[in-house]
């Protein structure tokens, strides 16, 4: 038996029309793919505990970066937030430009009024002064309130830096 014949049929098993539209059209739903995964849902690796119990703290999702091509983020939305060029932060947008934001007592606390979390489990055990959400900027921190404000990132955040929404 000859090996040129168990080759011949293996590559017409996987190439049967090895033609040059054959190829045309692999090469654009290669094309596609790249640009689908690669700018509108990018995958992503969850690492880190500051949207416990909402989000698990590790995993595996898509972010969506077409979320805000005709709209802009809203109040209490989970927004994905680029705070270097490697690293992403899943983050909940607790104020909006011109806003006032502080916590006390565990409690945040939006132009003078006490905002209700219920998403929140464990209430943040540290207090901090009022600040005004510049124009342009978004207030984020996560829903693990109880973690130590040291251990994760959170505050006034350029617009740009919001780059989509989770989707599973």
């Amino acid at each position: 038996m000859r090996s040129d014949g168990l080759r011949g049929a293996l590559i017409y098993f996987l190439f049967p029309k090895l033609s040059w539209k054959y190829l045309i059209r692999l090469l654009i739903i290669a094309g596609l793919a790249f640009i689908v995964f690669g700018y509108l849902f990018r995958p992503m690796i969850l690492n880190g505990g500051s949207m416990l119990p909402t989000y698990p703290e590790s995993g595996f999702l898509f972010s969506w970066n077409g979320a805000f091509w005709f709209r802009t983020p809203q109040l209490g939305e989970v927004v994905i937030c680029r705070f270097t060029d490697d690293i992403y932060y899943l983050k909940r947008i607790v104020g909006v430009p011109g806003d006032v934001i502080e916590w006390r007592d565990g409690r945040l606390i939006r132009n003078g009024e006490v905002v209700d979390e219920p998403y929140v489990k464990l209430p943040c055990e540290w207090n901090s002064e009022p600040v005004k959400v510049e124009p342009g900027h978004y207030f984020v921190v996560g829903d693990n309130r109880s973690m130590n404000k040291r251990n994760h990132r959170h505050g006034q955040l350029l617009a740009r830096r919001i780059v989509g929404v989770p989707s599973w």
